[in-house]
C-alpha cells in the first residue's frame, strides 16, 4: 500500500479541516468518495463526499486534486476540505481507513516523499519544521528563507565549485599524456582558497542561526532582595515568581518564555548570590552561578539595602538599579527601575530589544540553524585545508582529487545528496503527522 492518507490540520473542532492523501492510489479514493473522477488539476470543486461501502453521506467540501509531478510530494495528491467537527473528520479518516490500498500516513510521510521526489532538499526539509515550529517573527522569517532553499542554494553552489575542482584534478590523473591544459593543479590553489575562506567566514558566525532556532537565554543575577523575581514579574506581564521580603526565596532557577524584538527568549531568575546559609541555598546559588555564565546576556541587578554592586557585571552586561521609588542613585551607564512601581521598565525593555535586535537581525547570508550543518562544513574545510597543503607541498594528484572528494561529499550530506539514509529518521520523526 504505497498510497498514504492523514489530517494534515490540527486535530479538534474548527471551521475546515484539510485530509491529505498522496500516491498512485489517491484518484482511486476520491472517485470512491464523490463518484466521479477528479476531474481537471488545482480546480477547487464542491463535491458530496459519501462512505464507499454504505452510500451513506460524510459531508459536503471542496476537492482539490493535484496531478504528479506537479503537487507538493510529486505524486497524486488530493485534498480533502471537510467541516472540522470532530465527527465530520472521524467518519472521513474511517472511510478512508476500510479502503484497502489506502494507509495511514507516518508522522513526516508526506514531507519525506517530497525529499525522495527532489522537491526539496534536507536543509529546506529542515527550514519547513522550523517554520510549523516558529514562535517569533524573526524564526519565521529565518525558517522561511531556509525552507525556500537559502541554504541549499549556497551550499550546492560550493558544491559545484568544488566538483569542478575535483573534475580538473581528476583530468590529471587520468590523462596525463593527454592534449589537455597543462599544469591543471596549478589552476586549483586560488580556488581552494576561496571556498575554503567563504566558507570560514560562513561558519564564524558567533551561531546566530542555531540561536534563533532555539532561543536567547537571559539571566537576570544579583544579591538576595535586589528585586529579582519582581523585575522577572514584570517583564513577564504575570505573576511567575514568588516575591518576598524574606531573603533567599529563589532557591533554583525560574524561567518565563518571551518574545523580545522577533527573537524567543527565555528569561531565567537565579537564586540571589551571597554566602549561602544552608546546603539547600548553595545548590540554588550554584546552579544560579552556572545559569549566569551560561546566558547568552544577563541583566545585572542591584538595589539600595540589599548589599552588591556591578562587580559581576562583565562587558555586554546590562546593569540596573532597582527600587527607584526610594530614590535609589544610579549610576552611569546603568537603568535605573522601580520592579515596584514599573518606572523605568520601558528603558530597560527598549535597551532589551536593542541589545537583542543588534544581534540577531537578518542577514545577507543565510545562517547555520543545527549542529549537522556546522559539523559538515568543518570537514568540508578540513579537506580543504588538506588539499591546499597537499597542492603546496607539491604531492600526487590522487591526494588532492580524494581530499576534494571528501570535501564534496561532506557538503552532499548536509543537502542530502550523499550518504543521508541514516539522517533520513532523525530528520523526519518530529514531523506531525500529515505533514
Amino acid at each position: 500500500m504505497n498510497t498514504i492518507y492523514a489530517l494534515s490540520t490540527a486535530p479538534g473542532r474548527a471551521g475546515v479541516a484539510v485530509i491529505r492523501i498522496s500516491g498512485e492510489g489517491a484518484r482511486e479514493a476520491v472517485t470512491a468518495l464523490t463518484g466521479e473522477a477528479p476531474g481537471r488539476p488545482r480546480e477547487a470543486k464542491l463535491r458530496r463526499f459519501r462512505d464507499p461501502e454504505s452510500g451513506a453521506p460524510l459531508d459536503l467540501g471542496l476537492l482539490l486534486f493535484f496531478e504528479a509531478p506537479a503537487s507538493f510530494t510529486g505524486e497524486d495528491v488530493a485534498e480533502l476540505h471537510i467541516h472540522g467537527g470532530r465527527a465530520v473528520v472521524a467518519a472521513m479518516l474511517r472511510a478512508l481507513g476500510h479502503m484497502h490500498f489506502l494507509r495511514a500516513a507516518a508522522p513526516g510521510e508526506f514531507t519525506r516523499r517530497a525529499f525522495e521526489h527532489g522537491k526539496l532538499d534536507l536543509t529546506a526539509v529542515e527550514g519547513l519544521a522550523d517554520l510549523i515550529d516558529a514562535e517569533t517573527e524573526a524564526q519565521r522569517v529565518q525558517a522561511l528563507r531556509q525552507m525556500e532553499g537559502a541554504l541549499g542554494k549556497l551550499y550546492e553552489c560550493w558544491r559545484a565549485r568544488l566538483v569542478k575542482a575535483l573534475a580538473y584534478a581528476e583530468a590529471e590523473i587520468d590523462f596525463p599524456d593527454e592534449e589537455v591544459p597543462g599544469d591543471l593543479l596549478a589552476k586549483l590553489g586560488p580556488e581552494i582558497h576561496a571556498l575554503a575562506s567563504e566558507i570560514a567566514a560562513h561558519l564564524d558566525d558567533g551561531r546566530k542561526g542555531e540561536r534563533l532556532r532555539d532561543g536567547v537565554e537571559v539571566a537576570i543575577v544579583g544579591p538576595p532582595n535586589a528585586g529579582k523575581s519582581s523585575l522577572l514579574n514584570r517583564l513577564a506581564g504575570r505573576e511567575a515568581a514568588i516575591v518576598s521580603e524574606e531573603a533567599g526565596t529563589t532557591r533554583d532557577v525560574l524561567e518565563v518564555r518571551l518574545d523580545i524584538a522577533g527573537v524567543p527568549v527565555t528569561l531565567a531568575d537565579t537564586a540571589g548570590l551571597r554566602e549561602a546559609a544552608n546546603a539547600i541555598e548553595r545548590e540554588g546559588v550554584r546552579r544560579a552561578l552556572a545559569r549566569a555564565e551560561a546566558a547568552d546576556l544577563r541583566l545585572v541587578l542591584v538595589a539600595p539595602g540589599a548589599g552588591g554592586d556591578f562587580s559581576l557585571a562583565r562587558e555586554g552586561d546590562i546593569r540596573v538599579v532597582n527600587k527607584l521609588d526610594l530614590d535609589a542613585e544610579v549610576p552611569k551607564g546603568a537603568i535605573g527601575i522601580s520592579a515596584l512601581t514599573g518606572q523605568g521598565l520601558d528603558a530597560l525593555e527598549a535597551a532589551l530589544r536593542e541589545k537583542i535586535g543588534a544581534a540577531y537581525e537578518a542577514q545577507e547570508h543565510p545562517l547555520i540553524t543545527r549542529a549537522r550543518h556546522r559539523e559538515g562544513l568543518s570537514d568540508c574545510a578540513a579537506s580543504l585545508a588538506r588539499a591546499g597543503e597537499a597542492l603546496e607541498a607539491g604531492r600526487d594528484a590522487e591526494l588532492v582529487a580524494e581530499a576534494l572528494r571528501l570535501a564534496a561529499r561532506a557538503l552532499g550530506r548536509i543537502t542530502g545528496r550523499v550518504d543521508v539514509e541514516d539522517l533520513l529518521d532523525v530528520i523526519f520523526r518530529d514531523f506531525c503527522i500529515g505533514k
